[in-house]
């Protein structure tokens, strides 16, 4: 904890918070997130947290917190925390279950997916306020014509294909959605299956999907618990 000068005497002082007051984010009743940073809380000290609950294929949108790791703990339901792995450039997927949990390091591309209804997880931050900052953000911010550029695309389809991106999305779908998915939300937009024997050395654990759509994804041998769970596995888009 940082070193706090606060004077705890004061009648002002805060002990206890209810977070429903404080949303962050609501897309519907079923999708939302409160958010309890020292703002809300004088005492809470260099700690702060996301109250979040999502019903069966949201997705708390691509992001990062620049300011702070994030332990994602899963109350009820169940979900998949999915990481970029800045250092081997791998792509993590943690599916986690009520007592379980993920952690993403400072600063680290992530998201997560609810794999059931009724889904609830406590996201908590080492920093009095966590910061975001939104993949959506980046993707409508950016000129077209740089991405196109920068990646050699096709400058009018990436316009067309980033157009509906007019606000933040946090929670996505975004609500007023009317196009549906060119696939189920469980399913990889490649299939890229390893070796047997690659697949061995590498630590690769076969996902519920792997056998249907011929695709793998890592998980570390340092995550006994992060082993997908038949029928609530999550292979991200």
């Amino acid at each position: 904890m940082a070193i706090s000068y606060m004077d705890y005497t004061s009648p002002s002082t805060q002990f206890t918070y209810d977070l429903s007051k404080n949303n962050f984010f609501t897309k519907d009743d079923r999708n939302l997130i409160n958010v309890l940073s020292i703002n809300q809380l004088s005492t809470l000290g260099n700690t702060s947290l996301l109250d979040i609950y999502l019903s069966k294929g949201n997705v708390i949108e691509p992001h990062t917190h620049q300011n702070a790791t994030e332990l994602v703990y899963c109350i009820s339901g169940a979900a998949t925390v999915s990481i970029v792995n800045p250092f081997t450039q791998e792509l993590l997927n943690f599916p986690i279950q009520p007592g379980q949990v993920a952690n993403v390091p400072q600063g680290w591309w992530h998201y997560e997916v609810a794999t059931e209804d009724n889904t609830h997880l406590l996201a908590i931050f080492d920093a009095p306020i966590p910061e975001f900052i939104p993949g959506s953000d980046l993707l409508r911010l950016t000129p077209a014509n740089v991405l196109a550029h920068t990646y050699c695309l096709d400058e009018a389809k990436v316009k067309e294909a980033l157009a509906p991106i007019a606000k933040t999305v946090v929670i996505g779908p975004p609500a007023d959605c009317k196009k549906p998915s060119t696939r189920p939300y469980n399913e990889p937009a490649y299939a890229r299956q390893p070796q047997p024997e690659y697949a061995q050395q590498r630590g690769l654990n076969q996902n519920p999907y792997a056998q249907e759509y011929g695709y793998q994804h890592r998980v570390p041998s340092y995550y006994p618990q992060a082993q997908p769970v038949s029928g609530n596995g999550y292979t991200p888009y």
